[in-house]
């Protein structure tokens, strides 16, 4: 009977997908990893764990299978909250829900399972995987989710070939109503529980008061710039310009702008904040178009459509560049077309790939809004995630 250690989180899907691994006739482990501990920071004044924990024993007690509750606060202190840290402060927005699943998810909670004799590690993610065979050697395909609504391939997007052997994912085929009614059925405590929101294990934040543990605040401009600026009709004007230029960032500081407000640190926004600003009485929305942490501005532009948050490319490092199809990945000088999302829930945007040698450029068919560094851009052809790269410019 093959083990299979299970990461309970005290959710419903987790729960649901160790029941249905021991209906399977999985001989069912479940393992707690307590990753977050400052209450501090939370919304809510309180850490979600400790409730957490409660109802994973509860799930682990009603399934009669045995439950470890482990203390990796540190390394994910260590691998994710510092790493936050330093992206925020370069002016760069990272993800913490991809970071989490490559970091604590997909090899501190693989690290722990292998531990516990686990031949596989199973979660409550939705998504897929299939087998096949490419010239007689066994590839594994990371494919969305039956649920379109509810896919969380995209935070997948870091895994490699040897994380997606050994990983199973129950609920990959079932709706989130699907498994609600599973858990219901089958008397779980969790099978009512909200889903949980904010960044992965720390729950919901106020960004700034949560980033001010590292990064202190620091007085600052607020320029906004026209939308009928010279600048943006030239750049968006893509007649006879190369790959490159279609996907260099703007350079904002050559704009001609005006002073509307003071910030408490440029590193606590982000392209396309609206909120936060504390800016009214304008014709529209104010939005950002950009943050500059060396001069400490922030750059911002009236409205949903202002220019300066349109662009058609960016570009990829080359070492930021990971296949999970690596048999798939280009090489220098060799394109293709493929769907590609620069934000969790965004709709599959059609694309062309082109690799160089200093890394990827993606040119889209169409215009995008706020695409910003430090995000993932993840590639895929019809439901197969094929690789993921982190948006430099």
């Amino acid at each position: 009977m093959s083990k299979v250690v299970v990461g309970l989180s005290g959710g419903v899907d987790s729960s649901v997908a160790a029941y249905l691994l021991k209906q399977q006739g999985y001989d069912v482990y479940g393992l707690f990893m307590i990753n977050w501990k400052n209450s501090d920071v939370t919304i809510t004044g309180s850490c979600s764990w400790e409730e957490d924990v409660i109802v994973a024993r509860l799930v682990a007690r009603k399934l009669d299978i045995p439950l470890k509750i482990v203390d990796s606060s540190q390394r994910y202190h260590k691998r994710v909250v510092e790493y936050m840290f330093s992206e925020y402060g370069k002016g760069r927005t990272p993800n913490p829900d991809v970071l989490c699943n490559r970091e604590i998810k997909f090899d501190v909670f693989e690290h722990y399972a292998t531990g516990l004799g686990a031949d596989y590690i199973a979660t409550g993610h939705y998504a897929q995987i299939e087998e096949i065979d490419v010239n007689g050697r066994k590839i594994k395909r990371l494919l969305a989710a039956k649920d379109k609504n509810k896919d969380q391939s995209y935070f997948l997007c870091q895994l490699n070939q040897q994380q997606l052997e050994k990983v199973i994912f129950p609920i990959g085929q079932l709706t989130k109503p699907q498994v609600r009614e599973i858990a219901s059925a089958a008397g779980l405590a969790s099978a009512h529980r909200k889903d949980s929101q904010g960044i992965c294990f720390v729950g919901k934040v106020d960004l700034p008061g949560f980033l001010q543990q590292k990064l202190a605040p620091k007085k600052g401009k607020i320029i906004e710039l026209p939308a009928t600026a010279r600048y943006f009709r030239e750049c968006h004007n893509l007649e006879a310009k190369s790959i490159e230029q279609i996907c260099d960032s703007y350079d904002l500081q050559q704009v001609r702008g005006w002073l509307v407000g003071e910030h408490n640190g440029a590193y606590y926004y982000t392209v396309g904040q609206r909120r936060g600003l504390g800016i009214g009485g304008k014709q529209k929305p104010l939005f950002v178009l950009g943050i500059d942490t060396e001069t400490n501005v922030v750059y911002v532009g009236q409205g949903h459509d202002h220019p300066g948050l349109l662009r058609r490319g960016l570009f990829v490092r080359g070492d930021d560049i990971h296949w999970v199809r690596p048999d798939l990945a280009l090489s220098p000088g060799q394109s293709m077309r493929a769907q590609v999302r620069i934000r969790y829930r965004q709709p599959l945007q059609q694309a062309t790939l082109y690799q160089r040698e200093e890394g990827m450029y993606i040119v889209f068919d169409q215009w995008q809004r706020a695409i910003t560094p430090g995000q993932f851009a993840v590639w895929y052809v019809d439901d197969e995630l094929l690789g993921s790269g982190i948006i430099n410019a």
